[in-house]
């Protein structure tokens, strides 16, 4: 049926090119996949939640293009010990409703999570905060309970928002934040708007008006740009779309380089995965340039880490696995693993209903079939695969990492020997005490150079042992009508482009 549709999609398109509307010249409109599920920004973790939370709310620091940490609401701050943060907020923020924002706002906030009352996922994150003081309207100092080098990160634009004192549980049903942009009202399942902040204390946005409209279906948010009725989307259609928009003369594609990570993990406690030259033949099989061609339309970059390349802790020299499948023969041959009617062993391969995830999994069959191995393939509802993901029970998987990977201490959650599955999201098993140590060393130490150091040797351990198969770096993919102007992507891929938009009427 989808083949069906991308067929039809050009027809369609024409079908539609006389029925474009009058679009309102004072609102852009953008088409998102889903509602956020929450736009309390201590609550809600899904990617819409977040990247309109980032419009709404103000964090105490802010990512730049290369994931460091620069001013926000804190102008300025000092770390006197590894146990003590202390913060000088600006004195020119506002709340939408007027009020200023202050020490006050910023220790509800903070204390909402810590103290257990406000029933948040997001609460754990901050449970190296011992207590927090407001000695004056301007001074928050954090005290923790242990040395914790991501604490900056997580009171960053999109992990945080200051919302203001006595905010309560329902308040992410009318947010009231200090962002760019104040919420105006919001209809699950169907559409959000929000509006410019005038009294921002920053750049003012250049759009009046933004709604976001909420359309699951690929294909006809493909139709809603095409007729004019949405004015940008930014990944959320699939190469063979894109291709089809690129034909469209009311349309553009802007594509930069993103940092949202594909991968594929191997379960490091089954039989024949356990030895970490079967997992070093797999990775050596794939050939990634065919299926970032064929399969991607060239909208990706082969990766060699689980972090982007624009990171300051990104090591470039991280050991990679080019497509050499006489190598994988060569190293299995040489681990005993002979070949008995055309193969040496089978593996199974669990993925999602997902469309694109089953013909990556087909193609990285047919790659493993040329090494002989048998490559068997499962195929459950998303529900259903992801709990057996999260329990480990799987050999074999592929899923993304979409944002989680801009912090380096994503390291400690998915590959420290502590983190295991089910509990937390090490699923893979794997556990190598020299890795433990340099994530130990790296949430320690504030010293940038030694961070970096310890990430370095962490990756270049990492990809010599292979619990994940980097496979590539999506790029990121905005299709917009030509009246939208000024746009600029940052590598995240969130929504900050709408700081900068245009309209042209």
């Amino acid at each position: 049926m989808r083949k069906l549709l991308l067929a039809l999609l050009p027809f369609l398109l024409l079908q539609l090119s006389c029925s474009s509307g009058h679009p309102d010249p004072n609102t852009l409109v953008m088409i998102i996949e889903s509602s956020p599920t929450n736009l309390d920004p201590r609550i809600g973790l899904d990617a819409q939640s977040e990247r309109i939370d980032e419009l709404l709310f103000d964090a105490l620091v802010r990512r730049d293009e290369r994931f460091n940490l620069q001013p926000s609401l804190a102008e300025r701050w000092e770390i006197p010990d590894p146990l003590t943060y202390v913060f000088h907020l600006r004195h020119d923020v506002h709340f939408h409703s007027g009020q200023l924002l202050t020490s006050r706002d910023v220790k509800w906030t903070l204390d909402s999570l810590l103290s257990g009352k406000l029933i948040s996922p997001k609460a754990s994150t901050y449970n190296s905060i011992s207590s927090v003081e407001a000695p004056d309207d301007w001074t928050v100092i954090l005290h923790l309970n242990k040395p914790y080098a991501s604490l900056l990160w997580n009171l960053a634009d999109g992990a945080f928002g200051v919302v203001p004192y006595g905010s309560a549980g329902n308040f992410g049903q009318q947010p009231v934040g200090s962002g760019p942009f104040r919420f105006v009202s919001a209809h699950q399942d169907r559409d959000l708007i929000v509006e410019r902040n005038d009294s921002y204390w920053g750049p003012k946005a250049h759009l009046q008006r933004v709604r976001f409209i909420v359309v699951p279906d690929e294909t006809t948010r493909a139709l809603e740009l095409r007729k004019g009725s949405g004015d940008v989307l930014i990944n959320a259609l699939t190469a063979d779309t894109v291709h089809a928009l690129q034909r469209e003369p009311n349309l553009r594609v802007d594509t930069t380089e993103g940092s949202n990570y594909a991968y594929i993990a191997l379960n490091t406690r089954d039989t024949i995965l356990k030895d970490v030259r079967v997992r070093q033949a797999i990775a050596y099989a794939i050939d990634r340039k065919q299926v970032i061609h064929y399969l991607m339309g060239d909208m990706a970059r082969e990766s060699n880490s689980v972090l982007p390349p624009q990171h300051w802790a990104y090591n470039p020299n991280a050991k990679d696995y080019p497509y050499d499948p006489a190598t994988a023969n060569r190293i299995l041959d040489e681990a005993g693993y002979a070949k008995k009617n055309g193969y040496r062993f089978q593996l199974t391969m669990k993925t999602s209903t997902d469309a694109t995830t089953r013909v990556l999994a087909a193609v990285l069959q047919q790659q493993l079939r040329a090494i002989g191995i048998d490559l068997q393939l499962r195929t459950f509802e998303f529900a259903t695969f992801y709990a057996d993901v999260s329990k480990g029970a799987y050999q074999i998987h592929s899923l993304r990492w979409i944002g989680g990977n801009q912090d380096p201490d994503l390291f400690e959650s998915v590959f420290a020997t502590e983190s295991f599955a089910p509990k937390r999201q090490n699923r893979t098993f794997y556990s190598n005490p020299r890795v433990d140590d340099l994530i130990r060393q790296g949430r320690s130490t504030i010293d940038p150079e030694q961070r970096k150091c310890a990430y370095y040797e962490l990756q270049e351990i990492v990809d010599r042992d292979v619990p994940y198969i980097n496979l590539w770096y999506f790029d990121n993919v905005l299709v917009h009508t030509r009246r939208v102007q000024n746009l600029h992507i940052s590598p995240a891929g969130n929504y900050d482009f709408l700081n900068t938009a245009e309209l042209a009427n």
